[in-house]
Order: C-alpha cells, then structure tokens, then sequence
C-alpha cells in the first residue's frame, strides 16, 4: 500500500521497510508506519493508551501533539488529548449564554448540539480523573503534567532540557532536535532506547501503535 509523505512539521516520511542510523554509536530509530491494520489490532483493551508529552516551554509539544492526532486517528482509532495550563484560562467567550449562566453563580454550565458537547466547571480535575473520562477512546496524549507517571515522550531541544532526562519519571521515548541528539545519547545511556528526531514524527506514532500495550 502506497502511503503519502508526511508534511506535518517536516515530518518523515512513510518507509517501505526499518532504517537505522546511528549518532556516535547509538541507535536512532526512523521507523516504518506501515504495520498491517490487523497486526495493530490484535491486542484489544478496555482503556485507552496514555502518553504524555513533556517539555519545556516551546519545545514543541503543542507541534508533535497536532502531528500525531491524524497518524493515531488512522484505521477508526479515536484519539483525545489532555493539557495542563499552568495559568489560569477561560474558553467562553463574554455575553454568551455560557458565559451569562457562570456570571449568575453556576458551579458548572454544559451546552450540547448533534455534533459537540462542552461542559465547564468551576473547580479543577486531576489527570486521572480527566482520563477516566475519556475511557472510550483509543489513546489519550496528555500535554504537560511532568509529575505524574503515565509514560512520556520527553522533548529535548536545547542543552537546558537536558535535566530532564534527570527529572522525569517514567520515559518511553526521547524526541530530540538533530543537533540535540548526540548530547541526549550520552545523558540517556541506559535510560531509554527509543531516541527520535524530533520530525520524525510518523517514527513516532508507529512506536505507539507497536507498544501500545505499554501505554
């Protein structure tokens, strides 16, 4: 089957077979994205497969995120995502009727059509409780929350981010800038073989469908 280049973010493209590369003698991986449906639905579960995506500020989660969402949403997978925000936010807009009811005294408003539901509360949720929410999907990729300790796709851009590696519990992956990837390998050592260039984002999406009973 013939699959189109990804474009997203310069992404890679879609190989006919495994390449391996190596940087100063460790393997990186730009992997194949065309493992047959029925291989990647022979494990069937009961809740969705979490990933959080973490970095530093503008190292590009938001990015690889957006350039996820259609690769996992291939073959009828559902896919939800979650982010922190570590300001506070509003997503209503003033004088709508959302907006009308909060102002009056509503702990929590909902409005709902055919098509889309949004429900606003006035109270923060914990990432457990926001992903049971979301137990009918197929994956749920989580933008931000470090702390916590699903398994993380740590983003490394500049030699700052490299504490991190350090810092972060539970890494599956490592996607890191190309000039960034020989200092990743050397902080990493036996933490974590699954180091991506950070376009690579096909490579990325392949590793979460073949594991992604580990999520």
């Amino acid at each position: 089957m013939q699959r189109r280049k990804n474009n997203i973010n310069g992404g890679g493209q879609y190989l006919q077979q495994t390449h391996k590369r190596r940087v100063r003698g460790v393997q990186v991986s730009r992997t194949t994205f065309l493992q047959s449906a029925g291989n990647r639905d022979t494990v069937s579960l009961n809740k969705p497969a979490v990933c959080q995506i973490v970095g530093y500020k503008n190292s590009g989660k938001t990015s690889l995120v957006c350039g996820l969402i259609p690769l996992l949403s291939q073959e009828g997978k559902r896919v939800a995502v979650i982010k922190h925000d570590g300001h506070d936010y509003d997503m209503d807009h003033p004088d709508t009727d959302t907006w009308k009811h909060r102002q009056a005294g509503a702990m929590a408003v909902a409005i709902t059509s055919a098509a889309r539901t949004s429900v606003i509360e006035e109270q923060g949720s914990s990432l457990q409780e926001l992903i049971a929410g979301f137990s009918g999907y197929d994956y749920v990729l989580v933008e931000g929350f470090k702390q916590e300790a699903y398994p993380k796709i740590v983003l490394i851009r500049q030699h700052e981010d490299l504490e991190l590696l350090q810092q972060t519990r539970n890494i599956a992956a490592i996607a890191a800038w190309e000039r960034m990837i020989p200092y990743v390998c050397t902080t990493a050592q036996q933490q974590c073989e699954q180091i991506f260039e950070i376009n690579d984002i096909a490579g990325m999406a392949d590793f979460l469908y073949n594991q992604r009973s580990n999520f």
